[in-house]
């Protein structure tokens, strides 16, 4: 079970997905015009994935990520 700290953990890393997602697809906007909803999805989808391996490379991952994962 995830405790209340974890979850206030996890809120921020979803929020921080979020605007990152949001500052992209705008960036990409600004610099093509309408890409259309296929290409957004996928840039959507590129940013999400990539996102926790970079916060785990750079050490700022919440500690609901670092769960033992044989239990």
């Amino acid at each position: 079970m995830v405790d209340k700290r974890q979850l206030l953990e996890l809120v921020g890393h979803y929020a921080a997905i979020l605007l990152v997602v949001t500052v992209v697809l705008a960036v990409v906007r600004s610099a093509f015009g309408e890409i259309g909803f296929w290409v957004e999805l996928a840039i959507v989808i590129a940013v999400v994935a990539v996102y926790r391996p970079i916060v785990k490379s750079l050490g700022v991952e919440p500690s609901a990520w670092n769960r033992d994962e044989s239990a």
